[in-house]
């Protein structure tokens, strides 16, 4: 026996029907685009279920997110809103001390490094009382506004010992 579609009174109008419209045209977010895209599909006529089928959702979303856009008569209550989240765990990784350490030369610390690597910085970090893993710093770092780029090596001389394949332009050898 099939279930009973509760979604027969959509409580969209033509006026809501045209607003989802221009929304899903300029959303950004897939989640949001989702919840757009199933309003809309229940508001041009389809069941609820058929909408949850369509989005690869489940009903009790597609009516949830009915109710949400009902009470606010706006599509901006189909955005996610910030939540709290888990707290962090490492306070003391500031964008202060990162910037101390890297500007740290890591041969002083005593690695066999000329530059700073993220699994490097951890265990430097460690060794200072800062657990922290490699990933958790690589966004820390991201957050900071540090990217990694590869170093480039430039010759400011040729070795003297090496011979010269090229001639200096203002050379008289011809």
């Amino acid at each position: 026996m099939q279930r009973p579609d509760h979604f027969s009174e959509t409580w969209l109008d033509e006026v809501d029907r045209k607003r989802l419209a221009v929304t899903l045209a300029g959303a950004r977010e897939a989640r949001v685009y989702r919840r757009l895209e199933a309003l809309l599909l229940v508001a041009e006529g389809h069941s609820g279920a058929e909408a949850a089928r369509r989005c690869r959702v489940n009903r009790s979303s597609v009516h949830r997110w009915l109710v949400q856009s009902r009470a606010e008569h706006e599509t901006t209550a189909l955005i996610d809103r910030p939540r709290s989240g888990r707290p962090r765990l490492h306070r003391p990784l500031t964008a202060q001390r990162l910037a101390a350490a890297l500007a740290r030369d890591p041969r002083r610390c005593g690695y066999q490094a000329t530059s700073w690597t993220v699994p490097l910085l951890a265990h430097d970090l460690a060794a200072k009382g800062i657990a922290v893993s490699p990933r958790t710093l690589r966004c820390r770092l991201h957050e900071a506004g540090y990217r990694w780029k590869r170093p480039r090596y430039v010759y400011v001389q040729r070795a003297e010992h090496l011979p010269h394949m090229w001639t200096a332009p203002d050379s008289q050898e011809r």
